[in-house]
């Protein structure tokens, strides 16, 4: 059994860890590093020799899963690399351990979820991992069903020690306590700071005002035991940002929780939070005010949870924009000085750099006036944040004269839905009219992020330019609208009660109805580079294809630049995962519909290789230097639950040279 050691001294053991598993070509936290870069030292791989890259190995978890309801299964997982070992989740919170070079199995832990629980984010994105001064490593992970459990790294076991013979279980002790099963889940893994281990949650969206509470919780890394509880919506009337909940909302709203990956600092013992909306998403007449600390990124100190500072990206959250993007810390450079700089992104497409020491914007933001609501009872934020500085990285205003279409049909179609629609930009709040939503709730930036690339000063991300169509449904007309539709999520209406409110909401992606062709005008996913030095945009190119429109188009392979056969390479597709960049100057990106893992240039934006993968990887990749000296890249690929494009999968896929 562990002696609890101080934090200040389990911090120092962590920082030096972590910068000599970089130097080693180790993958110890999702994000590479603490902060989030996603850079690895390694150069082994290189832009001249990365078209010669095979697949070494591939590893079957045997966890696709399609529940009896709900969505199936989404492999997320980053893996981690510490010690000679692979270690990574699945969506049905199974931990493995791969050796690094073969891809066989050295031990796997089960901790038997009810599979068809009705998950909504049925996904996992991987596990943390601390080692002790003394020797033994743990591996966390946070499980779809909210249990925080601890296992020995080397044995797959639970550490008897920890919480309740290894588990904790996080529905417990919340503000507003959790009434449905698959309203309250984890799918990110914890951040691991000093002697704490730091987890948010995932909430289930707009469902009622009073959803499970939101709070992030703080626990000892070797007993479990409750350090501290910070709630994204402040109790105390007297405190910060309590004002900004109009007529006692604030006690009896739920979620505005941290549901993506919470980024830290040991060395200024500060954890950085992200957090999304409060319930419900798409109605906020029941939460007058700019509800903080919802829709924003919040540092706290890692030892005692107290507020630092904090940034909010959207005021009186409308449109299901949450801080989605890990944020990423950085160094910047700026007239001859060094900023310890924070980036954040959001799914309005606008990306935020600040000081991450105090909040304060390094190019600046400014306050614009938005569109008002004309919903009975609503009260949109008459400005809401943007910055001076970088410009958006999507689209952010659409009309029916942009609609685009494979053919006459299509276009005319997407043509007539958006002219009934109220289409006067970014903000515009959802109404009974029905309103366009660009970025639509899929974003701008989602949960895929950001890397950073030190040597030649960028920020390397992917983007998303879909737009939404949502309508609120008067409360008297819901249950006639879900029996006449029922319930999809299949790029068709999506419709949800948002109970305790006048309005139920209905919401899809502006897809042409029968060759399911985006309606925004293409490209519809790229991938981009941020010069941080200036906040400017140094390159952009189109990023993956769909591949089921292929089926649509008459060119022949090869023509029109096409990625895939027949298809404009300038196209593009959404994405679900993000970038690494790597120290040879390359960067490696998944998450396309298309089973596709890319390499890029990361000077110009160049594509230099693509591998095929069993399936769509809807996750980021990582890479290690392997114990045979060789340097491996990975990604989890499990399709993207959508019909006709890739299928369903459960596969690990490790390229080498």
């Amino acid at each position: 059994m562990l002696k609890p050691l101080t934090p200040r001294t389990l911090a120092a053991t962590l920082v030096s860890l972590s910068l000599i598993a970089a130097d080693l070509g180790d993958w110890p936290t999702y994000g590479h590093d603490p902060g989030g870069q996603r850079y690895s030292p390694l150069t082994a791989i290189t832009p001249s020799n990365v078209s010669t890259l095979k697949i070494a190995w591939t590893y079957r978890t045997g966890d696709a899963y399609q529940p009896k309801r709900s969505k199936p299964t989404a492999f997320e997982a980053t893996p981690l690399y510490v010690d000679g070992t692979l270690y990574l989740g699945t969506p049905l919170g199974r931990v493995i351990a791969l050796d690094p070079v073969t891809g066989k199995e050295r031990w796997s832990y089960d901790p038997h979820i009810d599979k068809d629980a009705g998950f909504g984010d049925y996904a996992n994105r991987g596990v943390s991992t601390w080692k002790a001064p003394g020797g033994e490593r743990r591996i966390y992970i946070a499980t779809i069903d909210a249990r925080l459990i601890a296992l020995n790294a080397a044995t797959g076991k639970p550490c008897r020690d920890f919480g309740d013979n290894g588990i904790i279980d996080l529905r417990q002790g919340l503000r507003i306590p959790v009434r449905d099963f698959a309203d309250y889940e984890e799918t990110s893994p914890p951040a691991v700071i000093g002697s704490t281990i730091v987890v948010g949650s995932g909430i289930a969206d707009n469902n009622a005002t009073d959803q499970p509470s939101g709070e992030v919780r703080a626990y000892d890394v070797i007993t479990g035991k409750a350090k501290w509880t910070w709630d994204p919506i402040p109790q105390d009337p007297h405190t910060t940002g309590a004002d900004t909940w109009k007529n006692g909302s604030a006690a009896k709203t739920g979620a505005g929780n941290a549901w993506s990956i919470i980024a830290a600092d040991p060395t200024r013992n500060l954890v950085f939070v992200p957090t999304g909306s409060a319930s419900p998403d798409y109605y906020g007449g029941e939460r007058l005010g700019n509800d903080l600390f919802s829709n924003s990124v919040v540092a706290l100190r890692a030892d005692t949870g107290r507020m630092v500072w904090y940034f909010q990206t959207v005021h009186h959250d409308l449109w299901d924009y949450d801080v989605a993007t890990p944020p990423l810390l950085f160094d910047m450079q700026r007239n001859g000085v060094t900023i310890p700089a924070i980036a954040i992104g959001s799914k309005t497409g606008n990306l935020f750099l600040l000081n991450r020491e105090t909040g304060k914007p390094i190019f600046g933001v400014e306050e614009r006036a938005v569109p008002a609501s004309d919903t009975p009872g609503e009260q949109a934020s008459p400005t809401q944040p943007f910055p001076i500085t970088p410009a958006p990285i999507t689209p952010q205003t659409m009309t029916a004269a942009d609609a685009f279409g494979i053919d006459d049909a299509d276009r005319q179609w997407c043509q007539a839905e958006i002219s009934h629609l109220r289409t006067t930009g970014i903000f515009t709040p959802p109404s009974v009219q029905g309103t366009l939503v660009m970025p639509g709730n899929i974003g701008g930036m989602n949960w895929g992020g950001m890397a950073h690339d030190p040597q030649n000063h960028l920020l390397v991300l992917a983007s998303n330019h879909i737009a939404a169509e949502v309508k609120l449904i008067p409360r008297a007309e819901v249950e006639n609208v879900r029996s006449s539709r029922g319930r999809s999520i299949d790029g068709d209406w999506e419709i949800a009660q948002q109970r305790g409110t006048p309005y139920g909401m209905m919401r899809r992606f502006l897809l042409s109805p029968k060759k399911r062709v985006p309606c925004t005008p293409p490209p519809w996913g790229t991938l981009l580079a941020i010069d941080t030095l200036t906040g400017e945009k140094k390159w952009e190119v189109p990023l993956g294809y769909f591949p089921y429109i292929l089926q649509f188009l008459s060119s022949p392979a090869g023509e029109n630049g096409g990625t895939g056969p027949g298809l404009p390479a300038k196209w593009g597709s959404v994405s679900l995962g993000g970038p690494i960049v790597t120290a040879s100057g390359l960067v490696f990106v998944a998450g396309t519909l298309d089973p596709s893992l890319y390499a890029f240039d990361v000077k110009t934006g160049k594509q230099l290789w693509r591998g095929e993968l069993p399936t769509s990887a809807r996750s980021t990749p990582m890479t290690y230097q392997g114990p045979d000296a060789k340097q491996y890249v990975v990604v989890s690929a499990g399709g993207h639950g959508i019909p006709g494009a890739a299928p369903l999968g459960d596969y690990v896929v490790a390229f080498s040279l």
